[in-house]
């Protein structure tokens, strides 16, 4: 008798297969189902929005990600200003 999955590990094998960019062999392999079981998977929520549940967490961490971002580029923005002023003193 084939193994039941859960709702849930369905639903986050067909978003890791809809978005990760990887082959539906390897996921397939990866999560120890078969391909067709997969597709089947696929077929099946194709229309369901699975990016659904709490977005706050991902807000939070996008804007976390964002301010880092930003303090990186500006301390790119240092280190290139020091290297051009160093390099012109020249002893």
């Amino acid at each position: 008798m084939a193994p039941r999955y859960s709702e849930e590990f369905q639903r986050d094998a067909v978003r890791i297969a809809t978005t990760s960019g990887l082959t539906r062999p390897r996921i397939a392999s990866d999560l120890g189902v078969g391909v067709s079981t997969l597709n089947k998977w696929v077929q099946q929520h194709q229309n369901d929005d699975l990016m659904s549940g709490p977005h706050e967490d991902v807000e939070k961490e996008n804007a976390r990600l964002r301010k880092e971002n930003r303090v990186l580029r500006e301390e790119r923005e240092v280190l290139k200003k020091a290297t051009i002023f160093f390099a012109g003193q020249k002893a």
